[in-house]
């Protein structure tokens, strides 16, 4: 299988570790690499660090119930970056706080250019088909 290069991150405002860990060796027992941003990562440094690792991936994990109003501006910031306009981009966990529409805000973020948005009631399921579709293609 095909091992691929991940970026792993937090918003801005999520001080959440515990998910990063978990995620982090999760993804390691999956066969990939993982570069574990932590919490807390302001935009900019996020963009920053991904236009040094180029990675295959980067996953987004919010517990704090903000990827719905943080991810937006994530997702502008990459595709607004030329080298990282095509990297396949994931967000998911605890998305909003249950007072918004949850699947207006998924398209929302869908369209904005999220690869892939999981809510927390899907589980892992949809990351692990995501990256193994992404390994089958670069095995090609």
């Amino acid at each position: 299988m095909h091992r691929l290069n991940v970026v792993l991150t937090a918003t801005a405002s999520d001080s959440h570790t515990w998910n990063l860990m978990y995620l982090e060796l999760l993804l390691q027992e999956w066969g990939h690499t993982v570069t574990n941003l932590g919490p807390c990562v302001p935009p900019e440094l996020l963009v920053r660090r991904c236009r040094e690792l180029v990675p295959d991936l980067i996953v987004v994990s919010s517990v704090n119930g903000l990827g719905f109003s943080e991810g937006g501006e994530l997702v502008r910031l990459i595709r607004g970056c030329a080298e990282l306009a095509d990297t396949p981009l994931v967000i998911g966990g605890k998305l909003g706080t249950g007072m918004e529409d949850q699947t207006a805000e998924a398209e929302r973020l869908r369209a904005e250019g999220f690869d892939l948005v999981v809510m927390e009631a899907h589980g892992l399921g949809p990351l692990r088909e995501f990256m193994e579709s992404m390994c089958l293609k670069a095995m090609r």
